[in-house]
């Protein structure tokens, strides 16, 4: 499936973050920077979308080697209409990473009877928390976070049907 970013069509909060080391450094596209928080867990990345947003999965860069005590290890993606209604989306354990992890975000629905089937998420409000990190550390480096959503097809003229008549034809544009 084709992706595309959606992360600057959205409004980033932190729960914390040390000076020179916030929302910024989290979407800067550079992997020598990062955010690090500043205080107690969960650290909390807040993402809110104008409008409902189709969400496919959420891309975070973690590099352990680096990072140490600092790199998370439990991660939740939370999604609602505003921060007040969050539901648990996913919760996922990373052990010592290094580049790019990535955490798909379709619901499953189970039907009665029927096979499962994946649902893509859509949502106003995403939250990634970082629930704890490796050796017990207490603060976090998250070195980017990236938003993907499915593309969509931009071509209207694909699904316009050919004309059926010389009649019809004469409409079919503007002179």
């Amino acid at each position: 499936m084709e992706k595309r970013e959606i992360g600057d069509e959205a409004v980033w909060s932190l729960s914390t973050a040390k000076p020179g080391n916030g929302v910024h450094q989290l979407r800067d596209d550079n992997l020598d920077t990062y955010w690090q928080s500043d205080g107690v867990q969960p650290h909390l990345i807040n993402i809110q979308f104008h409008k409902k947003m189709t969400v496919h999965e959420v891309a975070l860069y973690l590099d352990y080697k680096l990072d140490e005590s600092y790199t998370p290890r439990k991660i939740a993606i939370r999604a609602g209409s505003t921060f007040h209604d969050l539901v648990d989306i996913k919760t996922q354990t990373i052990v010592e990473p290094s580049g790019w992890t990535v955490i798909p975000l379709q619901q499953v629905l189970l039907a009665l009877g029927q096979p499962s089937r994946e649902k893509p998420l859509r949502t106003f409000f995403l939250q990634i928390a970082v629930l704890g990190m490796h050796q017990n550390g207490r603060d976090t480096h998250i070195r980017q976070v990236k938003i993907y959503a499915p593309r969509v097809a931009a071509s209207i003229g694909a699904q316009i049907p050919e004309p059926s008549s010389v009649a019809f034809s004469s409409f079919a544009s503007i002179r």
